[in-house]
C-alpha cells in the first residue's frame, strides 16, 4: 500500500510515447488504445457502450479525490465499487467510524475502576459509580462490529490479492479477533476478570485509521536509531557520574557529613534515581545542599553534571530528533506527492480513453516530433462538476480557459488539481451601491480601516475599567461592592459596540459584514452584551443605587456581563495581521493546530497504553494513612518534599482518569521525583523503570518530536516571508498541510516512466497504451 521510495524502474518508450506498442502487445486491436476488459466487462473493442463515458468521468472523480487526500489509488474501479468506495469514504461515514473509535477509547473512563467520581483524592472520595455488568461490554461489542464491517469493507474495495500485502489492515484483523475472544472470556467471568487485554490493544483503531499517523508512527520508528545512540551516550554519562558519586560521598564516621549519602548516594538505585531527576533540573538544587553546605567545592561536581548532561547531551539529542526526524518525514513525504501525482495521472489517462471512444480525445505533435496526450477541454469541464470536494472555484475557472482551444496536456491538467490542495483565500461582497452622495461619503467613512482602530481603542478602554474595578474591589466582599457606576460605563461601551455593528452592516451589507470573522465575533459578543443589560433592566429596574447582590447569587447578572465584557479583548487579535512578525508567528501557531493531529494521535496512545499498564501495576498500591488511628501520629511525621507531605495523594493509579493526569505530571516533570521515590517505597524499586520509560517516551521523545515540528513549520515561513509584505505573508497562509511544510525545492517531481510503472501495477485497473 504505501512506499517508501520512488519507483526507479524504467519502461519501454520515452515519456508520452504511447503508440510504439503493437495490437497485439497491448491486448487489444492494432492501433487503439482501450481500457482493460477486467474493468470495463466482456468488450473487445474500442464500440463503448452509452455508460462508459459517465463511468470514465466517475473513475476519474475517484482519483482526484484520492490524490487531493493522498490515498492510494489500488482499489476497485467497477461502478459498483466505485459507489461503495465514495460512500465508505463520504464525510458522514467518516465521522461515524471516527465517534466508533473515540466511543471505544472512552469506556476505560467508564469500565472499572470506575472514574465516575468528583475527586480522585482516595481521602476524600466517594464511592465511584460502577456500571452493571453488560452495559460497557454491549457498547464495546456494537463499536467491534462496525469495525468488523470497516475492515471487511476496506479489504473487498483493495481486493484480497491487496490485503495479504498490508501489514496494517491484517494487524487490524488480528486485533479485532482478539478483542472478541477477550470480549467473550470476560461476559463468561461476569465482568470480574483482573485484565483486560483489549484495552491495551484499542489504541491500534486510533492509529490504524489514520494514514498520516502511521506514517509520522513509520518516520518515529526509524528515527529510534539515532535516538538510541544518543541515550547510550546518556546513559554512559549518567553512570559515570553516579560512580564518582558514590565514590564522593561516601559514607563518613561523622554523622553531621553524611546528609548527601542518606538522601541521594545510599545505594546505586538511589543515585541513579537522584542524578536521573537532575538531569531534568527537577531536584536542583535540593540534591546538592547536604553536601554544598559542607564544602562549596561539591558544587563543581553537580554544575559540571548538568553542563554536560542537561545542556550539551539533551540539546544534542533535540538536535538529532530534528535532523533525522525532517529526514525521514520528507521521505513519506515524497510518497504523499507520488500518490498525489499518481491519482491526477491516472485520472487523466482515463479520460484520455473516454475522449478516443468518443472521438474527442486526439494527438497533436509537439515541437520536438513527438507526439503528446491531450485531453478534451469539454470533458475536463464535466469532471470539475461532477468533483464536488474543493470549495474553491479556481480550477473550473482555469478549465474554462481552455474550453476555445478545446484540448489540454498532462501538464495543464495537472496544473488546475494543483490548485484543489490549497486553502482558499476568501473573496469578500462587494459593497452595496447607494445613489445618495450623502451615504456614500459615510459608506467611505464607516469601512475605513480607522474605524477598526477606533474601536480597538474603545474595546482597550472598556477592559482597562474593568481591570481597573475589579483591582479595587479585591478586598471586598460582593455585599460590600457597588457596582452602579460601573454598570453605566459599561451601558456606554455596549450602545458604541451596537453603534459600530450597525454602522458596519450599512457600509459592507449584511453579507459583506457576516464575510468576515472578527466582524462575526464582534457581533456575538455585542447581540450578548445587549441581552444581558436588558435582562439588567428588567430584573432590577434602573435606576436605583442600593441593592443586594448576595440575593442573587454568586454570580449574578452584574459578574456575568463583566465576564463578557472580558471576552472583549480577543478584538486585539484582528491587529495581528497588520505585524509582519505577529502574522507570521499566528500563521505558524495556526498551521500547529491542523497538523498537530498526527503527532497528538501518538501521544494519546502512548498515554492510553502507559495508563493501562499503570492501572495493572499500582491500583490501589498508595493509600493514605487514616488520620484518626493513633499509628498515623507517627506516620504523618515524614520528610519534606515526598509524596506525602506534599499531600499528593489524588495523583494515583487507582482509575483511568486519575492515570492520565499522573503521567502527565510526570511528563512536566516538575517534583516527578516524588512520584518515583513513592511508588518504589510503596511497591519495589523495579516500578522506577515504569517512571523513567515514561519521561524518556513522553518528555524527551515526544516533546522534542514536537519542537522539530514547530522549527520546521516556522522556518519555511520565515524563509517564504522574509522578503514579503504583510499582505503577502497572509496569502502564506495557502500552504497549510504537512505534506506542503517542507520547501517545494527539496519534493522531487516523479517522472513519467515511475508514474506508467505504477499504473501498469494497478491490481484492478489495466490500462492499455
Amino acid at each position: 500500500m504505501e512506499t517508501d521510495s520512488l519507483l526507479s524502474g524504467s519502461l519501454d518508450g520515452a515519456s508520452g510515447e504511447y503508440g510504439s506498442r503493437t495490437g497485439s502487445e497491448r491486448g487489444g486491436a492494432p492501433g487503439g488504445r482501450r481500457m482493460s476488459d477486467s474493468v470495463y466487462g466482456d468488450s473487445s473493442s474500442v464500440d463503448r457502450e452509452p455508460g462508459d463515458e459517465e463511468l470514465y468521468i466517475q473513475q476519474a472523480v475517484v482519483f482526484i479525490e484520492d490524490a487531493i487526500k493522498y490515498r492510494s489509488i489500488n482499489h476497485r474501479v467497477d461502478a459498483g465499487s466505485l459507489r461503495l468506495y465514495r460512500w465508505y469514504y463520504s464525510g458522514i461515514i467518516q465521522w461515524g467510524l471516527g465517534l466508533t473509535i473515540a466511543a471505544v477509547l472512552l469506556l476505560a473512563f467508564a469500565e472499572r475502576p470506575s472514574s465516575f467520581s468528583i475527586s480522585s483524592d482516595p481521602r476524600h472520595r466517594s464511592p465511584a459509580w460502577q456500571p452493571p455488568c453488560g452495559l460497557t461490554e454491549s457498547i464495546e461489542m456494537i463499536c467491534l462490529i462496525i469495525l468488523s464491517v470497516d475492515v471487511a469493507v476496506k479489504s473487498y474495495l483493495i481486493g484480497w490479492e491487496e490485503f495479504g500485502k498490508s501489514k496494517w489492515l491484517i494487524g487490524y484483523t488480528v486485533v479485532i479477533l482478539i478483542s472478541v475472544m477477550d470480549w467473550v472470556l470476560s461476559v463468561s467471568m461476569v465482568c470480574d476478570e483482573k485484565l483486560r487485554v483489549r484495552r491495551l490493544l484499542r489504541p491500534f483503531f486510533l492509529l490504524q485509521n489514520s494514514s498520516l499517523m502511521k506514517k509520522t508512527l513509520k518516520c518515529i520508528k526509524r528515527t529510534l536509531p539515532e535516538i538510541a545512540s544518543v541515550i547510550l551516550l546518556l546513559a554512559l554519562h549518567l553512570c559515570l557520574f553516579t560512580m564518582i558519586g558514590m565514590l564522593l560521598f561516601a559514607k563518613n564516621e561523622d554523622p553531621k557529613k553524611n546528609g548527601e549519602w542518606e538522601l541521594h548516594f545510599r545505594n546505586l538505585p538511589s543515585s541513579l534515581t537522584s542524578l536521573l531527576v537532575l538531569l531534568t533540573t527537577a531536584n536542583n538544587p535540593d540534591v546538592m545542599i547536604p553536601a554544598y553546605s559542607l564544602n562549596r567545592c561539591y558544587a563543581i561536581f553537580f554544575v559540571a553534571f548538568s553542563v554536560i548532561g542537561t545542556y550539551c547531551l539533551m540539546n544534542l539529542l533535540t538536535a538529532i530528533i530534528y535532523n533525522q526526524f525532517r529526514g525521514y518525514l520528507l521521505m513519506s513525504v515524497q510518497t504523499s506527492f507520488l500518490r498525489r501525482r499518481l491519482g491526477i495521472r491516472a485520472a487523466f489517462q482515463v479520460l484520455t480513453s473516454a475522449s478516443s471512444s468518443s472521438s474527442l480525445g486526439r494527438y497533436i505533435p509537439s515541437p520536438s516530433s513527438a507526439h503528446v496526450q491531450t485531453l478534451s477541454a469539454c470533458l475536463q469541464l464535466d469532471l470539475l462538476k461532477a468533483f464536488n470536494m474543493s470549495p474553491c472555484i479556481l480550477p473550473l475557472q482555469v478549465a474554462q480557459q481552455y474550453e476555445d482551444v478545446g484540448f489540454m496536456d498532462r501538464e495543464q491538467f495537472t496544473k488546475i488539481f494543483d490548485e484543489l490542495d490549497k486553502d482558499c483565500i476568501k473573496e469578500h461582497p462587494p459593497l452595496p451601491q447607494y445613489s445618495s452622495p450623502t451615504l456614500q461619503k459615510l459608506q467611505l467613512i464607516f469601512s475605513h480601516y480607522y474605524l477598526i482602530l477606533f474601536g480597538n481603542a474603545v474595546a482597550l478602554a472598556n477592559v482597562v475599567c474593568i481591570c481597573t474595578v475589579l483591582v479595587l474591589n479585591s478586598e471586598k466582599s460582593t455585599a460590600e461592592r457597588d457596582n452602579f457606576v460601573l454598570e453605566i460605563i459599561n451601558l456606554c461601551f455596549i450602545l458604541y459596540y451596537l453603534f459600530e455593528m450597525c454602522v458596519k452592516i450599512f457600509a459592507f451589507g449584511w453579507q459583506g459584514y457576516l464575510s468576515y470573522r472578527n466582524n462575526i465575533f464582534d457581533g456575538f459578543l455585542t447581540v450578548l452584551l445587549l441581552a444581558l443589560q436588558i435582562t439588567i433592566f428588567i430584573t432590577y429596574r434602573l435606576p436605583y443605587s442600593q441593592w443586594e447582590p448576595s440575593a442573587h447569587g454568586v454570580l449574578s447578572l452584574w459578574e456575568m456581563i463583566r465576564l463578557v465584557n472580558l471576552l472583549i479583548v480577543f478584538r486585539f487579535l484582528r491587529i495581528i495581521p497588520d505585524i509582519k512578525l505577529m502574522a507570521l508567528v499566528a500563521s505558524t501557531l495556526l498551521d500547529l493546530v491542523k497538523n498537530l493531529r498526527a503527532f497528538a494521535g501518538i501521544l494519546v496512545v502512548v498515554y492510553y497504553v502507559f495508563a493501562v499498564f499503570g492501572i495493572w501495576l499500582f491500583e490501589g498500591a498508595i493509600k493514605p494513612p487514616d488520620s484518626s488511628s493513633v499509628s498515623c501520629r507517627s506516620a504523618c511525621h515524614v520528610a519534606c518534599g515526598t509524596y506525602e507531605q506534599l499531600e499528593y495523594w489524588p495523583n494515583n493509579f487507582d482509575d483511568f482518569g486519575a492515570a492520565i493526569i499522573l503521567l502527565y505530571d510526570v511528563m512536566i516533570v516538575n517534583n516527578w521525583q516524588a512520584f518515583i521515590d513513592a511508588y518504589s517505597r510503596y511497591t519495589t524499586e523495579w516500578s522506577k523503570i515504569y517512571f523513567v520509560c515514561w519521561w524518556l517516551i513522553s518528555s524527551v521523545m515526544w516533546v522534542n518530536l514536537f519542537v522539530a515540528l514547530i522549527l520546521e513549520n516556522f522556518i519555511y515561513k520565515w524563509d517564504r516571508s522574509h522578503s514579503c509584505s504583510v499582505m503577502d505573508v497572509e496569502r502564506i497562509r495557502y500552504e497549510t498541510s504537512v505534506q506542503l511544510i517542507f520547501r517545494w525545492e527539496f519534493i522531487q517531481e516523479p517522472t513519467e516512466e515511475e508514474l506508467v510503472c505504477q499504473l501498469h501495477q494497478h491490481p484492478h485497473l489495466q490500462l492499455q497504451w
